[in-house]
């Protein structure tokens, strides 16, 4: 009897470590975050955007994949789509953001009537850098800080003195919107940028209904390859719209609204956001496709997003988009559709709703565990961090 007493006390003293051990395990896995966004607890203020000649509105928002000329590896490139006078499509600047040193300089400038490019500049979200040093810009134009004046705008192309050596131009290219998704494979690469100009009327003309201003699906998802000769400038060698029918319209206080983010993930799938009826889509095999897959398979809509704007991708796979009607970013599964998280980003109660319009550029941290954004509102890049 004494063995089995003693048997029985054994047993029980080890079922109750292990239901022990399993709450506490149940607990910790309830503490640990279920995304990216809830590790960020820090916000830190970095450098103004704002430069000697007065460009304001920050818009992109890429970190240096490399050093070259001028730039150093991890540097932070931003751009600005005002000019002093604050009228929208009229920004000819780009700033460079040392983290190491925690220095702000002008990388690039050009005049605000470039002859190449059809309506001037005005350089947008769409920017990016390739490994060989090149960075290549979108300019989506006008002389009176509308679209009642927009021109077709085009692709500027710098090199990594921030020297303008380039500029593309064509048919396909009306607006270059959003942010950039890019493949670069050294002597070669693949852009993704968005087109938001085609058809586009000025914010006067109006919806006899609605009262707002018209909107139109000519919006479109174009595809740039490129070659890159060693030590000569990119050369453009095809051009395929995979994505078209997205909705677009002016507007006076946003310029306009249209496909803004694009984020490719690993299996070749792009996504974008397109804000005016607040929807994330997809498009699949989005470097070969030879054909538009339209606006693409819908991923994600309504609920926490609020005009969607730019948008990244997670080392764990999950997509970071900023919205403009508020000032949060909101984390999303595209395997589910699930809307994880939203996070306050810029909080600014002088808006309504708060942060409403003062979002625009992110991109990631090189560690992969911050993010960079840009509050326009106060002309600023922001680090968040955990």
């Amino acid at each position: 009897m004494n063995t089995y007493f003693t048997a029985l006390k054994k047993l029980r003293s080890s079922l109750g470590m292990t239901l022990v051990s399993g709450l506490i395990c149940a607990f910790a896995h309830a503490d640990e975050p279920k995304g990216f966004l809830e590790t960020i607890h820090k916000h830190k203020t970095l450098a103004s955007t704002t430069t000697d000649n007065g460009d304001l509105n920050p818009y992109a928002i890429i970190v240096a994949p490399a050093s070259s000329g001028v730039i150093e590896k991890d540097d932070v490139l931003i751009d600005n789509f005002n000019n002093i006078s604050n009228l929208q499509g009229t920004g000819t600047t780009i700033v460079l953001y040392r983290p190491s040193t925690k220095e702000t300089r002008l990388f690039a400038s050009v005049p605000q009537h470039l002859k190449d490019c059809p309506g001037g500049v005005g350089l947008t979200t769409a920017m990016t850098m390739l490994k060989s040093g090149w960075v290549i810009v979108g300019s989506a134009p006008s002389t009176d800080g509308t679209t009642k004046t927009k021109g077709d705008g085009c692709l500027l192309v710098f090199n990594s003195e921030g020297r303008h050596v380039a500029t593309w131009a064509g048919p396909t290219i009306n607006a270059p919107w959003g942010n950039m998704a890019t493949i670069d494979r050294g002597g070669s690469a693949v852009l993704f940028i968005s087109m938001a100009g085609f058809g586009l009327q000025g914010p006067e003309v109006v919806d006899p209904v609605t009262r707002y201003p018209i909107v139109t699906h000519q919006a479109t998802v174009l595809r740039l390859e490129l070659t890159i000769p060693e030590g000569k400038m990119p050369e453009l060698t095809s051009q395929t719209v995979i994505g078209d029918g997205f909705a677009q319209r002016p507007d006076r206080d946003n310029f306009l609204f249209g496909p803004t983010g694009l984020a490719l993930g690993p299996d070749d799938t792009l996504y974008i956001t397109n804000g005016l009826v607040n929807e994330i889509t997809a498009i699949p095999d989005a470097s070969t496709r030879e054909t538009s897959a339209q606006t693409g398979r819908l991923i994600s809509t309504g609920g926490l997003l609020a005009w969607p704007l730019a948008m990244i991708m997670t080392p764990a796979g999950h997509l970071i988009v900023c919205n403009g009607k508020n000032g949060q970013a909101v984390e999303i599964d595209p395997a589910t559709g699930r809307q994880i998280y939203a996070h306050w980003l810029d909080s600014n109660q002088a808006q309504s709703p708060p942060g409403n319009g003062d979002l625009f550029g992110l991109a990631l941290t090189p560690d992969g565990k911050g993010i960079y954004y840009v509050e326009d509102d106060m002309n600023t890049l922001v680090l968040g961090t955990p």
